[in-house]
């Protein structure tokens, strides 16, 4: 199965399932080609070499890929945020949802996972077709610091100039989006606090996760 034959699948089964819905939903058009970022970023990856991925949020509790270690591990440069929208998985084009990203600054805290080598391409266009079927995010190979030491692995980070980036939403604006906001796989609320939870057995605490968790519960939005 080739990488377009995937994303055209994911695309199929994301029409299917808005097409069930008793509104008539439209996907968003892909802001870039994602075979071709593809392509760039397998051209940029050491066959000869186990492959890793950086994850920082959903595929920290839903991976969907096989993987042979994982290790905590922290990237310097770029920070995990509650600021990309989301009108498919978590939300709606009437209503959008958030999800997380890697933007620029900072450093992030997260998770990384090594494919063995013999599987690195065919486990990253599986990945492909689930984090990049509109081509949204700048996918990078950054530099991670381990407990055993450096690995260079793959992220999805997301620019600020992206048509998906939101920038920081006050109080107000973010309950709005936490009390309505709903798409294919559930509610923003809910992505948010799977998130905190996965990331705390994990030994990891994200402050501004946190405060986002407290304001949602002194709402009486959750009580997790």
């Amino acid at each position: 199965m080739t990488v377009s034959s995937l994303v055209d699948d994911a695309f199929e089964a994301m029409s299917d399932l808005v097409s069930a819905s008793p509104t008539e939903l439209v996907l968003p058009p892909p802001v870039r080609d994602p075979q071709h970022l593809l392509e760039r970023t397998l051209s940029a990856m050491d066959t000869s070499q186990d492959v890793w991925v950086f994850g920082y949020a959903s595929l920290i509790w839903r991976p969907e890929f096989e993987s042979s270690e994982q290790r905590p591990a922290r990237v310097h440069g770029y920070h995990r945020a509650l600021q990309m929208s989301s009108r498919v998985n978590r939300g709606t084009p009437a209503r959008p949802g958030l999800v997380f990203a890697l933007v620029p600054g900072g450093s992030c805290l997260g998770m990384a996972y090594r494919i063995p080598r013999e599987r690195g391409s065919i486990e990253i266009e599986r990945l492909w077709a689930r984090e990049m079927p509109t081509g949204v995010y700048d996918p990078k190979w950054l530099s991670c610091t381990t407990e055993h030491g450096a690995v260079n692995a793959l992220a999805f980070t997301l620019s600020r100039s992206s048509p998906n980036y939101t920038g920081p939403l006050d109080d107000e604006a973010l309950l709005c989006v936490l009390r309505e906001a709903r798409g294919r796989f559930g509610s923003t609320l809910d992505y948010l606090v799977e998130t905190a939870r996965c990331l705390r057995q994990r030994g990891i605490r994200d402050a501004a996760i946190e405060r986002h968790v407290a304001l949602a519960r002194r709402h009486g939005l959750t009580a997790a």
